[in-house]
């Protein structure tokens, strides 16, 4: 079944003025007239820009003064410093990290999750320690064996943000992340402060709940695979539900988005990781992720990550690549081989998961006994071993969906309490 909460109809970049200079108050002075300059419509109704978490230090900061900070941070933890027109690809921005350190805040350390500080690690590579070049301070790596922040690395820190682009799906591990920064906190008496973003696959919930059998840090929580939450509502679900260990509960404040609506398509202004490079791979990415515990590729190692599929094993298209080593996938899938595939590039923007690709796949692959990989990847990604065998058995893709919707309803009640917009 097909959870459409609202329609995608209009594509808004964010956008404020918050300066991170001394003369911050001055610059300040000016946000009102940026944001009556950059409203926009939809239906003929006038919209605000949306305002992310980042942007709004007035909201926080006074939760970091004299106190000793730490930040989980990556590439996408900004703070816009310009109005961006629809029509440029123009963006101006200020680290978070950078932006504090300007504003004369203490900060100590900053934790790094997957694809690291930068983002530029390749999917599941170890990222490791080290310092900032530009600040000096230690980059701590959540990502690898140290997935948590232990009590040594916490023990010169007060207060925690976490300012990270997720995008709605359960295997993105940065909630995985979020998951353990939160626990880290709550058993060390630590605040933890989550700037909020919206999420640019909000629009819809869908798939398989997560068996608890199945739980990995690709998949933690009893969860569909699409969510539809923002990462600050998904922190305080993570809280109410006491799904941390041993049920403790952390100090969470949220700094939420002004003005967001998720009938609002998001179009992310950074990738939040290598093979998630624009809007398209975005909203594609839930569906074709499933091929990650396959033998197809999902376009690692080419410049359609997440738009494209095929493998050699399948029967000749009118559409072929080859994957070749490149930032974010030093050793794709099938490198230097022909891949038969689909390009899926200039597709409808999809409101639900898509599990034709998927299946159209397994049926017409040469060798169904080596689709899904032996290492049982596919199960954590699906979060139950029932979908594999629906699609082994011949199961349409309305059929399978049937049978989540019992979830999905006891899903959309448990989230309920937890919405912010």
């Amino acid at each position: 079944m097909r959870f459409n909460v609202f329609k995608n109809t209009v594509l808004l970049f964010v956008l404020v003025l918050i300066s991170c200079a001394s003369k911050t108050k001055n610059k300040n002075n000016d946000t009102a007239t940026v944001l009556a300059k950059t409203e926009t419509t939809i239906d003929n109704t006038k919209l605000k820009p949306i305002i992310v978490g980042a942007n709004q230090t007035e909201a926080y900061l006074p939760f970091l003064k004299g106190q000793r900070v730490g930040i989980v941070a990556n590439q996408t933890s900004v703070v816009f410093k310009k109005v961006i027109s629809n029509k440029t690809k123009d963006i101006h921005y200020t680290h978070i990290v950078d932006s504090l350190v300007a504003l004369q805040m203490d900060i100590k350390k900053v934790f790094a999750p997957e694809h690291g500080f930068r983002g530029t690690a390749d999917a599941g590579e170890v990222v490791k320690d080290g310092n900032d070049v530009k600040t000096g301070l230690p980059i701590i790596s959540l990502y690898g064996k140290n997935k948590k922040p232990t009590a040594d690395q916490l023990k010169d820190i007060d207060v925690v943000i976490f300012d990270i682009q997720d995008v709605g799906a359960r295997f993105y591990t940065y909630i995985s992340s979020l998951h353990y920064v939160m626990e880290a906190c709550a058993e060390q008496n630590k605040t933890l402060i989550v700037l909020d973003r919206p999420n640019p696959n909000g629009h819809y919930i869908d798939g398989p709940i997560l068996e608890t059998e199945h739980k990995s840090f690709i998949g933690m929580h009893p969860i569909p695979v699409v969510h539809g939450l923002t990462i600050g509502e998904y922190a305080q679900m993570i809280n109410g539900e006491k799904w941390l260990k041993d049920k403790v509960q952390c100090n969470l404040k949220v700094i939420t988005i002004k003005n967001y609506d998720r009938q609002i398509t998001y179009n992310l202004p950074i990738k939040p990781s290598p093979n998630l490079p624009n809007a398209k791979a975005i909203n594609l990415y839930p569906s074709l992720c499933f091929f990650e515990g396959t033998n197809v590729s999902a376009g690692r190692g080419t410049d359609l990550q997440f738009q494209i599929y095929g493998s050699p094993f399948l029967p000749k298209t009118d559409y072929t690549f080859t994957p070749q080593p490149n930032e974010g996938a030093k050793y794709p899938k099938h490198q230097n081989k022909t891949c038969n595939g689909f390009n899926l590039s200039n597709t409808k923007h999809l409101s639900s998961l898509n599990l034709s690709y998927l299946i159209k796949a397994y049926n017409t692959t040469e060798n169904k006994a080596d689709f899904f990989l032996k290492n049982g990847f596919f199960t954590k990604l699906a979060g139950t071993k029932t979908l594999q065998q629906q699609i082994v058995a011949g199961w349409s893709e309305d059929k399978i969906k049937a049978t989540w919707t019992s979830g999905l309803n006891e899903f959309l009640v448990l989230r309920e309490p937890y919405l912010l917009y």
